[in-house]
């Protein structure tokens, strides 16, 4: 029997010929992640274990992005932390204020991530690189410690589900609108411990920030890994960021997969998930008259260049709802910088939106955005449980940045055709 393209790569940076699903393995390490909340554990982790090296200072990302700069003194300690921690074993790839990014959006733009490598960060949208042709996931901060000593990661190897992607997708359908379409199909843990594979002519039609988008959110199918074939936009988007050598991996014709969906992208439209579950989705026509508060428009998910330059050309010219408050968060200060250089972050001010530092901040409830009680928001970030943004009483509807941009206009969950 044949191997998934995830497969192959764990075979070969394992040293084995072959791997079959649910074996254990051990494989070695290009790349090894963390950030201001789960470093600081993993440092502490590797001092109890009385490890005084780093397997590969260039091996080694750490990235504050989710508390940075410092909303109080407890996040300021942890940034301490990782910062004496990086200048103690001079890692190479440490970002401090004013270089860093949200983390999975600055790691691809930096070259650190290419195809066929195997990547692990303690943050659980580490899948992200999968847009790129690597095998990437999120592990905890006990697991990273171990990667920073060693190099080296347990795995146990993913059955796979193969997603084949036909057709082109319609005006104002983006790939948060096709994740948040196979998360509603499959449901929050449809994907459970398995590699998400998706192929088809329908890739062809897909940005890579769509491709970014669509891996980033496997883990909220349960997705041990979301992965893409390596084809001519991936190798120039890679040929653009980085001067690593590559290696393309590709499914052999008999492998194996526990499921496989077809999805045509052209009968696709605009998806909103509804609280308090990624899987609990509507398309825009099913969505009712849902008024809300705030609109976030950012984060790892969606706060690439693709995503700021859709919602500044919808709110272009026009105002945000009175009342509402929207937070425009671009994903790297090389976004940001780009994003002032072509006006999108003017038309965000002009149109009533503030526009802030790259960070994590309201996605995870840290800061930058926190709902009170009752209060609703329209989201481009991942996950919308209970409390995930604030108050375990307010709720967050996840969508595409289409569609909260031309929800800061009206005040209310709305289709970009309403307001263009």
């Amino acid at each position: 029997m044949g191997m998934t393209m995830t497969q192959k790569i764990l075979a070969a940076h394992a040293g084995l010929s072959e791997v079959k699903a649910g074996q254990l393995i051990e494989a070695d390490l290009d790349l090894v992640l963390g950030n201001d909340i789960t470093s600081p554990v993993a440092i502490h982790e590797m001092e109890k274990m009385k490890i005084t090296t780093v397997f590969d200072k260039d091996k080694i990302a750490l990235v504050p992005d989710h508390f940075v700069p410092n909303k109080d003194i407890k996040s300021a300690e942890h940034c301490k932390c990782v910062r004496q921690f990086a200048a103690k074993h001079d890692i190479t790839n440490y970002f401090e204020v004013g270089q860093m990014g949200i983390e999975h959006a600055l790691l691809p733009e930096k070259g650190l991530t290419v195809a066929g490598d195997v990547i692990i960060g303690a943050d659980s949208h580490t899948c992200t690189y999968g847009a790129l042709g690597a095998f990437s996931t999120g592990v905890g901060s006990t697991d990273m410690a171990a990667g920073m000593a060693t190099g080296k990661a347990w795995f146990k190897v993913p059955s796979a589900i193969k997603f084949v992607l036909t057709g082109k997708p319609a005006k104002w359908v983006s790939g948060k609108d096709i994740i948040l379409h196979i998360i509603g199909m499959i449901g929050v843990d449809g994907a459970l411990y398995k590699s998400m594979e998706f192929v088809g002519d329908g890739i062809a039609h897909l940005t890579m920030d769509d491709r970014f988008t669509i891996a980033n959110m496997a883990i909220e199918a349960g997705g041990k890994n979301g992965i893409f074939p390596v084809d001519d936009l991936a190798k120039e988007y890679m040929k653009e960021h980085s001067k690593r050598e590559y290696v393309v991996y590709e499914a052999d014709e008999d492998a194996e997969y526990d499921e496989t969906y077809t999805i045509d992208l052209s009968t696709l439209k605009p998806t909103v998930a509804f609280p308090h579950l990624p899987e609990n989705t509507r398309t825009i026509d099913e969505v009712g008259d849902i008024k809300i508060d705030q609109v976030v428009i950012g984060s790892c998910t969606n706060g690439r260049l693709d995503d700021l330059r859709i919602a500044a050309k919808i709110l272009s010219g026009k105002k945000v709802a009175d009342g509402l408050r929207v937070i425009v968060i671009p994903g790297t200060q090389k976004i940001y910088l780009q994003a002032i250089e072509e006006g999108l972050v003017q038309t965000f001010v002009n149109a009533g939106a503030v526009v802030s530092t790259p960070t994590c901040g309201p996605c995870l409830g840290g800061y930058m955005g926190i709902l009170a009680a009752g209060e609703r928001c329209v989201s481009t970030t991942n996950r919308n449980f209970v409390g995930r943004m604030g108050h375990v009483d307010s709720e967050i509807y996840l969508a595409s940045p289409a569609v909260a941009a031309a929800s800061a206009i009206t005040g209310k969950i709305s289709s970009p055709d309403e307001v263009m």
